[in-house]
């Protein structure tokens, strides 16, 4: 279950790969943004506040911040991402890599989960917004269930959220460009 990548892009090595030596699945999305990696990037970090997919459903109805909230860049391990995630690795203006945290709700439902996001370099101004999840169900009934809704249930989750971030970033980059003449 992949969308917005290629072949060569999911044959890739991603962050999350050094974490997560053994895993089920692996799932990639990827959309191309045309804006500056650098601003992407800071997008990326704005997860630490929200999840930017549909709010309503996973961020208790609270719109996630509409402009970028100083600070946020500032990444270091440990650090919470999207509620139940944590951050595990980073490099900036490139890479943030993140793990579903050891709480019993989460890791009992959905097993573990590593998901990197990666900005690449594209033709032009543009650049690549990339993610790979690697998920290790658990090996129960709820686990059988999972593997079975969780990659539908993150395409529909995940695309929508990167879909967000790239709208956002597109905006800030076209207000930041100076007018054609």
């Amino acid at each position: 279950m992949s969308w917005g990548v290629t072949a060569g892009e999911r044959a890739e090595l991603f962050p999350c790969d050094v974490h997560c030596a053994m895993h089920d699945d692996a799932l990639f999305r990827g959309v191309t943004v045309a804006a500056p990696g650098a601003l992407v990037f800071r997008w990326i970090c704005q997860l630490r506040a929200a999840p930017y997919s549909y709010d309503w459903l996973d961020n208790g109805g609270r719109r996630s911040p509409q402009a970028l909230t100083p600070g946020l860049d500032e990444l270091a391990v440990g650090q919470t991402v999207m509620t139940i995630f944590e951050v595990i690795a980073f490099e900036p203006g490139r890479s943030l890599t993140v793990v579903n945290r050891v709480r019993r709700g989460a890791r009992s439902l959905f097993g573990e989960v590593w998901v990197s996001y990666l900005v690449r370099p594209a033709p032009g101004s543009a650049c690549r917004l990339l993610a790979k999840l690697l998920v290790r169900y658990p090996p129960t009934v709820a686990g059988a269930f999972m593997r079975r809704v969780l990659p539908l249930g993150d395409l529909v989750m995940m695309r929508r959220q990167l879909l967000t971030l790239k709208r956002l970033a597109e905006r800030d980059a076209s207000a930041e460009r100076p007018p054609a003449s």
